[in-house]
């Protein structure tokens, strides 16, 4: 089943997006922009407990990457990441990341042997400078502390040499019977919106509690959050602040009410688990139990969430060109400082196989609908049957998010999924395609429900490889 609980998480400012432009992995999503694609969510497993574990099935522990370096084209795209070295303890570990991008190295040593007559000594001190050049190399320390049976202190920090300061976390959580309680601080924080463009705020502060998913379906949450400083666009380009990311206090609560059916399903059996041949009997499980049962159903998610701001919240929108080659500015935009919403997902879920055998054992579709901000909509469907003239500023949560899942197995535990967003706004003549994402995932029996999960966005042209576990 798709991730109905995204609607909700989407409106807060910690839903974490797989980036590889930070060595922790995440970066967060703008918070009241329409739903990101499921594919697009990071592991739940902190990176560097996805590096010690995939560095066993890679060459020398290094795990390749894939991401521009905003305003550093030189580097390249290409990285490589590895856990350098972690110390356990009873209660606390301490972990150390390195990353290095080689085209630059590479580039420059091959300028210098092109240049020179003869190896000497001199041309091999010039090729040994290149790798000092710090701007190859970034590097994270990342240290987990448990204070209680359920509470833990999370500590990381990380420097890029081609960028300036360090980006350095903390995070408190502790768990009671049927919440978490999180308080967070990042300096900067790392956000991603819709449109794939990354921002940092100088510094981001929440406190959340959010409640466990009941048996009845419902679940609220509500926090305090806080931005201060000037939203930086990472690519130093003139684009429109997000309006959520602007410097003020946010205090914030939604609720949820899920339900799901199954249309059919069968039932897993002894015969499926348990195999008898010529030799005895072999036990053969689901390479992932969340994908051993073919069946239909569908779901839905409804809910409401509601907002009071405090401070700033103005900004002075980029000057826009016009046709004709004059320019204007659009003038200032400022938030409201109460704000309340319903918010809505319906999804449909078919499923082919048991995803056992070798071969044509797993295909699925998921199709989810969603409805980010049901009263804008509202206003743009009233306004259509008006005949209202639009100003020519689409607003996206406006618009009915189609979002589309497909996988396929390839062969035993691979499989290949695509991930898709189509926008369906009434002002625009038919579907029209958002984000895109491709994976191949490779699923790990022994863990009952985990996978190595290669992706890559052609939006965002990023990739990476992650450990994903118990993803729906």
């Amino acid at each position: 089943m798709a991730k109905l609980r995204t609607a909700m998480d989407a409106a807060f400012w910690d839903l974490n997006i797989s980036t590889p432009q930070a060595l922790d992995g995440i970066s967060r999503a703008v918070p009241g922009e329409p739903i990101p694609l499921d594919g697009t969510r990071a592991s739940r497993a902190l990176r560097i407990q996805q590096l010690s574990l995939l560095g066993n099935g890679f060459p020398l522990g290094i795990i390749p990457s894939y991401s521009p370096s905003a305003n550093h084209k030189e580097l390249g795209s290409f990285a490589l990441q590895s856990l350098l070295g972690k110390v356990a303890f009873r209660n606390w570990w301490l972990g150390l990341i390195g990353q290095f991008r080689p085209k630059k190295l590479i580039s420059s040593i091959s300028a210098e042997i092109r240049g020179a007559d003869e190896w000497e000594i001199p041309l091999i001190k010039d090729v040994a400078k290149h790798f000092l050049d710090k701007s190859l190399y970034a590097v994270g320390l990342c240290s987990q502390i448990s204070l209680t049976s359920s509470s833990s202190l999370l500590l990381s920090t990380e420097k890029h040499g081609e960028r300036k300061g360090r980006h350095t976390r903390a995070m408190l959580l502790h768990r009671l019977p049927d919440h978490d309680i999180t308080l967070e601080a990042a300096w900067p924080e790392l956000f991603i919106d819709h449109k794939g463009k990354y921002w940092e705020v100088p510094e981001s502060v929440s406190l959340d509690c959010s409640s466990l998913v009941s048996e009845s379906g419902l679940r609220y949450r509500f926090g305090i959050h806080r931005n201060s400083g000037p939203p930086q666009s990472v690519d130093s380009s003139n684009s429109n602040t997000p309006l959520t990311l602007l410097p003020g206090a946010c205090a914030k609560a939604a609720f949820s009410y899920e339900k799901n059916k199954d249309l059919w399903r069968q039932k897993e059996t002894k015969e499926d688990v348990i195999i008898e041949t010529d030799k005895g009997q072999f036990w053969r499980p689901s390479y992932d139990i969340r994908l051993r049962e073919p069946h239909a159903a569908v779901s839905g998610i409804i809910g409401g969430t509601c907002a009071a701001w405090f401070g700033g919240g103005k900004h002075l929108l980029a000057v826009e060109s016009m046709e004709d080659g004059d320019s204007i500015s659009a003038g200032a935009k400022s938030r409201s400082r109460f704000g309340a919403d319903l918010f809505g997902s319906a999804c449909y879920t078919f499923q082919h196989g048991k995803f056992r055998k070798l071969l044509g054992d797993l295909t699925r579709i998921d199709a989810r609908l969603d409805i980010s901000s049901a009263s804008t909509l509202a206003k743009k469907v009233s306004n259509l049957f008006r005949s209202a003239s639009n100003n020519g500023a689409q607003n996206l949560l406006s618009s009915v998010g189609l979002n589309l899942i497909f996988q396929q197995q390839v062969a035993g535990p691979i499989v290949f999924r695509v991930d898709s967003k189509f926008s369906l706004d009434s002002s625009s003549r038919g579907p029209q395609l958002e984000d895109l994402v491709y994976s191949l995932n490779y699923s790990l029996r022994l863990l009952r429900s985990g996978k190595v999960v290669a992706w890559y966005s052609p939006k965002r042209k990023e990739g990476m490889i992650e450990l994903r576990l118990f993803e729906f």
